[in-house]
């Protein structure tokens, strides 16, 4: 099992508070500040703050530090107090973690992702394991499954397709059914557009080899 907070071996079904923590992913990495905050106010209710304030660490990787910050900052007019789960790790865990972490992700094209980021620039390799997969996504607080979907979100809101593509095949390597996965991209369809999520429909079919 990766390192992250063990979740159930196997996501099987899209409970209410996954759904609302996938839309509110959709919603941080592509949405205004108003809709950010609108559905936050929905959120609170919904989803565990203990997922909430995870997915809102972990959106500065999809969605960049200012996003994330303006999303905390939102987050934080309905949990005032910031809440700890880190484990206090030193770098060479988070390596580790990483390492393990980006195998369950990508399976059996681990090797080939390590290659091809080398190739871009060793250090975006070295600050993908450390700093992303261990540092970030290793974090307990929120299962990996989950955080997949929420990543799969992300990416389907800013239209990056070629992680899009990744991401929905690391949600199953990791343990996410695929009902699951159609139902959470049918979850964001009112957030994507009838084309945009009519494409993300066509890519996960892609993936599925129909």
């Amino acid at each position: 099992m990766p390192p992250s907070e063990p979740g159930p071996a196997s996501l099987r079904q899209l409970d209410g508070a996954t759904r609302a923590l996938v839309r509110l992913s959709a919603v941080v990495a592509a949405g205004t500040e108003r809709d950010i905050r609108d559905t936050m106010s929905t959120a609170t209710s919904e989803i565990p703050a203990a997922w909430v304030e995870e997915l809102l660490l972990q959106s500065y990787l999809f969605a960049g530090f200012p996003r994330a910050l303006n999303a905390m900052r939102e987050w934080r007019r309905f949990q005032p107090e910031a809440i700890s789960t880190s484990a206090g790790r030193n770098v060479e865990q988070w390596q580790a973690d990483g390492e393990a972490t980006c195998s369950a992700v990508y399976g059996t094209m681990y090797e080939r992702l390590r290659q091809n980021i080398r190739a871009l620039h060793p250090q975006l390799d070295d600050w993908m394991i450390t700093e992303g997969y261990g540092k970030v996504l290793s974090r307990p607080g929120l299962d990996l499954q989950r955080r997949e979907l929420c990543i799969v979100a992300a990416c389907a809101a800013q239209d990056q397709d070629r992680q899009l593509h990744s991401h929905l095949r690391g949600a199953l390597n990791v343990g996410v059914a695929p009902s699951v996965v159609s139902a959470a991209i049918d979850a964001l369809a009112d957030l994507l557009g009838t084309n945009r999520a009519q494409s993300v429909r066509l890519l996960w079919a892609r993936v599925q080899g129909k």
